[in-house]
């Protein structure tokens, strides 16, 4: 019995044995269930030694960071610089501009003051923001803002051990401009960004510009399709609200003019060659109808077109732009053209009539060799003789022929003619040079044209 029992404890003996074997076997294998050896053997990760977190290296947790510092004393200074990054748009119809920016706030906040030997500055992103003060800047009469969150939130949170603080972030907003288009687009227009404390008073905070204007740094490469950028320059003033009181509000100004060579070639050029088009109508015979009122109804409505395409593209406001000056008087002048032929075709027709009536009360010119070289009668007509080549030249082709001239010049040296004749000056010199009214018009319309340019020219560049 004894020695059944002996054998027992041995088999059990080595059966852990065997246990603690293996277990030391599986222990040295790594995590691809490779056996162990030196060569894989790693130093320690010293970024993983056990340090002090930043939250109780900064004490957050022993103050009340919903205050702001030195409450209950002087206002704390906050200085601000701005980086521009971009210019995006800028909106005529909507009145306002995009533009993104980096901008940063500096203070300091002596319940964020740390130890270090080095002096070294330590840097965290938004997630630590949210638990310490901050300023509360927003955009004054912006329309849309957001901060850029790809690929994480774009802030920057660094602190010195002194307890100074730089807050950046990055920063897309969209502000009102109001825009004077009196002069578009021959214009000038200067836009402001306006920054301000929504919360903190004057007493409580003075908002000021780190660097004056120096402060306000531009990328060399922005620039816009319509407009140049002359300048930027910063200022600072105080709001004040009626139920909150006074506040620091600082300024990014920028100018920009207007680039004109897009509008000349699609306004200016296209009206002008209307105008001119529309004066090719003068050397128009105009007893050709059918040429000349197609051209100058088709130059008055080209001039709607643009009138209208141009304003489409403009907000309604309620004074007159520069442009609609010239796009207006350019109408006029195409309009006047139109009224211009309506003129002599109506002193035409009249004129027709006249000769007619006169025809009829005329006795018969029959037997006289040549009736154009009738001369009237002084003691008749109280006229001295006239040449038939100074009146007008109504029905006859431009080449001169005078058989067809409509002369009211009854003077004959036979008695019979004479006495039939009654003297009146209603038939003598009835005629009316409508062809002169074209004349004149070749030289009045382009004259009065280049003078109204000269005019708007020198008054709007």
């Amino acid at each position: 019995m004894q020695v059944d029992a002996v054998v027992v404890l041995f088999c059990v003996w080595l059966g852990s044995q065997a246990g603690d074997l293996q277990t030391k076997q599986d222990a040295k294998r790594d995590q691809n269930g490779r056996r162990w050896s030196p060569i894989y053997k790693r130093s320690p990760d010293m970024t993983k030694s056990p340090m002090t977190k930043s939250e109780q290296l900064l004490r957050i947790d022993d103050h009340d960071f919903t205050m702001r510092p030195a409450f209950g004393g002087p206002p704390i200074p906050v200085g601000v610089d701005v980086q521009v990054e971009s210019l995006d748009t800028i909106s005529e119809v909507d009145m306002d501009f995009t533009m993104t920016l980096y901008l940063r706030h500096y203070w300091k906040d002596e319940r964020l003051s740390f130890p270090s030997t080095n002096n070294q500055s330590m840097t965290f992103d938004s997630r630590l923001v949210k638990k310490i003060w901050v300023p509360d800047m927003f955009f004054v009469h912006s329309k849309r803002s957001f901060i850029h969150d790809t690929t994480t939130d774009n802030v920057m949170l660094r602190v010195y051990p002194d307890g100074n603080v730089l807050y950046s972030l990055r920063v897309t907003v969209t502000a009102m401009c109001n825009m004077d288009l009196s002069r578009f687009p021959l214009d000038t227009q200067t836009c402001s960004l306006e920054i301000e404390s929504y919360a903190y008073t004057d007493d409580d905070l003075m908002l000021y510009w780190k660097k004056g204007n120096e402060s306000l740094n531009t990328d060399d490469r922005i620039s816009l399709s319509q407009f140049l950028i002359q300048k930027f320059h910063t200022t600072t003033k105080l709001a004040f609200y009626s139920s909150t009181g006074w506040y620091n509000r600082l300024y990014i100004h920028f100018t920009l003019r207007r680039h004109i060579f897009f509008f000349l070639l699609q306004t200016y050029f296209p009206a002008t060659l209307m105008v001119m088009l529309s004066w090719v109508s003068f050397w128009i015979d105009r007893r050709a109808v059918p040429a000349r009122v197609p051209l100058g109804i088709t130059t008055v409505l080209t001039m709607s077109t643009i009138i209208t395409g141009v304003n489409a593209s403009m907000p309604r406001v309620s004074y007159i732009k520069a442009v609609d000056i010239y796009l207006w008087v350019s109408f006029v002048f195409v309009f006047l053209s139109v009224i211009e032929y309506a003129a002599v075709n109506y002193l035409s027709t009249v004129q027709e009539r006249k000769e007619r009536k006169l025809r009829e009360r005329l006795p018969c010119t029959c037997g006289i060799g040549n009736p154009d070289e009738m001369m009237i009668d002084p003691q008749i007509t109280g006229y001295g003789s006239m040449d038939a080549n100074t009146t007008g030249n109504y029905g006859i082709p431009e080449n001169g022929g005078r058989q067809e001239r409509m002369l009211a010049q009854v003077a004959l040296n036979d008695p019979q003619i004479t006495n039939q004749v009654k003297p009146s000056r209603g038939y003598v010199n009835i005629w009316i040079d409508t062809h002169a009214i074209d004349k004149y018009s070749r030289v009045v319309f382009p004259g009065a044209y280049i003078f109204f340019n000269i005019i708007y020219w020198s008054i709007y560049l």
